[in-house]
């Protein structure tokens, strides 16, 4: 089998082109993928649409990629928390669009996108402005609203052990975003603490199957956007 490990972030990221879309991983702090979008910003790629749950905190990780400038586009559901002040300053100047999603819609965009439906209806957004300009049906007597599947060319995800056929397994509930991304990009990127020996993980608790990932880097420590926030951190 195909022996998917790679040698680091940079390698990981190096061919993400202008203009592609990227799906990035984490609810949060939790499951959010800092190397690798950090090695995304070495890297330069610009023109960018990003999925994500948010759009960062602070000026390090996904805010970092925001507030140099490389992200075209967000489609996210929490544009602003309580340490998003990068995303605010750029939207209201007018450098990057926003694309806002109920969050159980973007999960399920981007699950649909993973198994092969291209579209659904749902209740969510209906009578606001989010669902101007779409399609809209009555089922049993209730409006419903077309959605449409979010794919990816890239998918930066964050699991907590994984091997060298591109098995993946999450820490708790910073899994959130990152199964279901991983179906929907055509190259999924997962940053991984261990990368273990093939058939050392049980199949029966694998999250991710290798099928659906295409690279896996070794991150043994990985840094933690809220401790990297507290301290004051900018990237690059």
């Amino acid at each position: 089998m195909i022996n998917k490990q790679i040698a680091s972030a940079a390698d990981a990221v190096a061919d993400v082109f202008d203009g592609a879309t990227v799906m990035i991983g984490g609810f949060g702090e939790a499951g959010s993928p800092v190397e690798l979008i950090h090695a995304l910003i070495d890297q330069g790629a610009r023109g960018l649409t990003v999925v994500s749950n948010n759009a960062g905190s602070g000026e390090v990780g996904l805010a970092a990629l925001i507030k140099n400038e490389r992200v075209a586009k967000i489609v996210c559901s929490y544009p602003r928390t309580a340490n998003s002040t990068v995303f605010p300053e750029l939207y209201h100047s007018g450098r990057i669009e926003l694309e806002l999603v109920p969050q159980g819609t973007l999960a399920e965009r981007i699950r649909a996108a993973g198994a092969g439906i291209p579209a659904f209806y749902t209740a969510s957004a209906v009578g606001t402005p989010l669902a101007e300009g779409k399609e809209s049906r009555t089922f049993d007597g209730r409006e419903y609203i077309l959605e449409r599947a979010l794919k990816a060319d890239f998918a930066l995800i964050k699991g907590k052990t994984g091997d060298r056929h591109g098995n993946i397994l999450y820490n708790k509930t910073a899994r959130n975003f990152g199964p279901i991304m991983a179906m929907a990009s055509a190259n999924a990127i997962v940053q991984v603490e261990q990368v273990v020996d093939a058939g050392t993980i049980d199949p029966e608790v694998v999250v991710s199957p290798g099928i659906f990932v295409q690279r896996v880097v070794e991150i043994a420590e990985p840094a933690h956007e809220s401790a990297l926030v507290a301290a004051g951190e900018v990237y690059p």
